[in-house]
């Protein structure tokens, strides 16, 4: 029999939750429903209690690691701590959110326990299989034995694949935005503590290092995915190109929608070619074919021819809206719900304009 375990980390609060560790939890009570499985929440934090409340409504064993040796991520203590709620819950299948706490530690705790893991998981399921050619005396109940089956993407989420492992205990990491956060009633819960033996500890976090609020383009929570094309550089109706202007404008837009910025590879490529670019992109806001894929509610491209190459980092965003002034580009060919044909420019500046007076 299967027993499920999602293993979840507090966030910089040092309390609650992260929400990429919410919707691993969602995905776990999902498994669980589906294959009748016990199900164990571990948690990873300094103090749990908080964590372990929000968790009341799960009806789910909790265990936690907790003290000030795990405040802060550290390989050594976040492999031990993984490891001992592994052992302590007996999982055969282990569900941790693809943070960059777990990506670090989860390949060795597998490797520990003598387990798999795969990367990259967007969904999960149970599979019933019939078990041909066996003797009626010997059949599993009603002839059929049951699966864990994990989808993830390869080739720059251009190729979806289907995943079984018999190896045990099996370890996923799931990708953020593919499952809803978990929300429930709080309350006291009982969590059962376990106990890390730890080695000398060699590693000391010394503090964190982040940009400004002002500076960051990249948020993966935001609501709104915001695309910048190689348009925002190129010649406008006076002849002149107004780059300076466009980064304004951008900027402007980011900082009223706390929108994340995605930008196509044409526009951070320019900068390696000696034209003007918009100085805050960095190949790391790269989507498409050879970029991210990133997850949001909504999308607005502007500037971009919207064709395949591009697109394709665009399939995970759920509603997508694109401003061109070419009614014929590859936006409005079924690609996004909705198509502006206008000035990109001064539709950016129209709506800036109106986010500020509504903020006021």
């Amino acid at each position: 029999m299967e027993s499920v375990l999602v293993l979840t980390q507090a966030d910089e609060t040092g309390a609650a939750l992260t929400r990429a560790s919410l919707e691993a939890v969602t995905a776990g009570l999902a498994l669980a429903a589906r294959l009748s499985a016990p199900l164990a929440i571990g948690i990873v934090a300094a103090d749990a209690t908080v964590a372990a409340n929000s968790l009341a409504s799960t009806g789910a064993k909790l265990l936690a690691v907790s003290g000030e040796a795990f405040a802060q991520p550290r390989y050594s203590t976040d492999a031990a701590a993984c490891e001992a709620l592994c052992r302590a819950a007996a999982a055969t299948i282990v569900l941790a959110p693809a943070s960059s706490r777990f990506n670090r530690v989860a390949a060795g705790v597998a490797h520990r326990l003598g387990g798999l893991i795969d990367t990259h998981i967007t969904a999960i399921a149970r599979q019933t299989l019939g078990a041909p050619g066996l003797a009626s005396e010997t059949r599993e109940t009603d002839s059929l034995t049951s699966a864990v089956e994990a989808t993830r993407w390869f080739y720059r989420q251009r190729i979806e694949a289907v995943l079984s492992r018999d190896v045990r205990p099996w370890f996923l990491l799931l990708d953020a935005g593919t499952h809803a956060a978990f929300t429930g009633q709080p309350a006291a819960v009982q969590v059962e503590g376990i106990a890390v033996q730890l080695s000398s500890i060699r590693t000391n976090v010394s503090g964190l290092r982040a940009p400004s609020q002002g500076t960051q383009t990249i948020r993966p929570d935001a609501k709104l995915l915001f695309v910048a094309g190689a348009g925002w550089t190129k010649k406008q109706p006076d002849g002149q190109t107004h780059v300076a202007e466009a980064g304004d404008l951008i900027l402007g837009f980011l900082r009223t929608t706390s929108a994340s910025l995605g930008s196509s590879k044409s526009l951070v490529d320019q900068g390696g070619e000696g034209q003007s670019v918009l100085p805050f992109l960095t190949h790391l806001n790269q989507i498409g074919q050879t970029g991210a894929t990133p997850r949001h509610p909504k999308g607005l491209s502007t500037c971009c021819h919207g064709e395949e190459p591009h697109v394709v980092g665009w399939r995970f965003i759920a509603e997508r809206r694109a401003i061109s002034l070419d009614p014929n580009c590859g936006w409005t060919r079924g690609k996004a719900d909705v198509v502006y044909v206008a000035d990109a420019f001064q539709v950016i500046a129209k709506l800036n304009a109106l986010l500020e007076d509504q903020a006021q």
